[in-house]
């Protein structure tokens, strides 16, 4: 038996900011994108691994009223559990970030003493995003 990673959801308050970030700045691919009932869900690949799906859902969407209140309430605090992402050329990537309106950098690229050199930034919606080198 194998068992593989397929997808990550991420919930995102403003669909269109998201997908400018991810889709523009992180340069992720959209695959897919399905509005219903008032919400949307946008699912994005990368070119590297497009077998593993990232979708921008919406705290409501699909859920109850308070379900999604409570979900909305821990996005807008960015208490959500973080996305980490790599990018073969992390200076490259952080550059472009900076310059995203919607995203604010928690931490610039920086040698870990763990072995890794990686940076953190917070999406347009709130969510940390971890991005390490490749």
């Amino acid at each position: 038996m194998t068992v593989s990673l397929s997808g990550v959801h991420v919930l995102v308050d403003d669909p269109d900011a998201a997908l400018a970030f991810y889709r523009d700045t992180l340069g992720l691919t959209v695959v897919n994108d399905v509005s219903q009932g008032g919400f949307r869900w946008i699912t994005l690949v990368t070119q590297t691994q497009p077998e593993i799906q990232l979708v921008l859902e919406q705290p409501h969407g699909g859920r109850s009223q308070e379900d999604g209140d409570t979900l909305a309430a821990l996005l807008a605090k960015g208490q959500l559990q973080m996305l980490q992402l790599r990018s073969d050329d992390l200076e490259a990537t952080f550059d472009k970030i900076a310059s995203f309106p919607g995203a604010e950098i928690l931490q610039e690229p920086t040698d870990q003493p763990w072995g890794v050199r990686d940076g953190a930034v917070r999406d347009p919606a709130g969510n940390m995003v971890r991005i390490s080198q490749a």
